[in-house]
């Protein structure tokens, strides 16, 4: 039995470095919009912070009194005595943080996870009354990667070079289901606008229509905003 615990926290681990623990400046700017437009404030949980890219852009927003960060790998040094940095599986319980947070933030996160059900309600636990969960995750409903499941067979987020670190795939109508099951008022829905054309990922339909195609079927990655009640 431990070694089975042993192998299967070498598997996570090893799917967390493999991914960098790093998002793309996109998605970034369009979570910072969020927040700065819905006025979001108090206490934050950057959950999935990698190596700590987002918690760095959340301290210097100036929005939030105080910055947690949750992830599997270690803190990084210059974030050490900064931030609140919980060294943890996120397939586990974050034991210790019952309603504690006015807002969650989990970018590109819950792809990486067994099970996504479980993320959401850990939110849920882990939020105030009021509080908000953004969670962004690969847009597989946009044109290319549509294309992808149709000429290849899965969702253009999820082939070979992606794995182990992308595992669970999502669209819009899961994440609706999840959030709503796990207490969450509907979820509202946000994209990077950006987004690469098929077989060609670094030249994105923005830069070939000057900015025209936008939204849901021209975005790389969908964001999902949802209140606790």
């Amino acid at each position: 039995m431990n070694a089975q615990l042993g192998t299967t926290a070498w598997h996570r681990k090893h799917a967390a470095e493999s991914s960098g623990g790093i998002s793309s400046e996109g998605i970034y700017s369009a979570v910072e919009r969020i927040i700065v437009e819905n006025g979001l404030r108090g206490v934050v949980l950057d959950y999935g912070a990698g190596i700590g890219n987002l918690t760095r852009r959340l301290f210097n927003l100036g929005h939030f009194d105080r910055i947690s960060a949750a992830d599997i790998l270690g803190a990084p040094s210059d974030l050490l005595g900064t931030v609140d940095w919980i060294k943890q599986d996120l397939n586990l319980a974050i034991p210790d943080h019952d309603g504690l947070f006015d807002t969650i933030i989990a970018v590109e996160v819950i792809e990486h996870l067994e099970n996504p059900r479980f993320m959401i309600r850990e939110f849920f636990r882990l939020l105030r009354n009021g509080g908000t969960a953004i969670v962004s995750t690969p847009n597989n409903e946009s044109w290319r990667s549509i294309l992808a499941l149709l000429v290849r067979g899965h969702f253009v987020s999820f082939n070979d070079t992606c794995y182990p670190a992308h595992i669970t795939a999502l669209v819009r109508k899961d994440l609706s289901r999840i959030f709503v099951e796990a207490g969450f008022e509907t979820p509202q829905f946000r994209f990077t606008n950006e987004g690469g054309i098929p077989a060609k990922p670094n030249i994105t339909w923005q830069s070939i229509s000057f900015g025209f195609l936008r939204g849901l079927r021209f975005s790389d990655n969908v964001i999902a905003v949802a209140k606790k009640s």
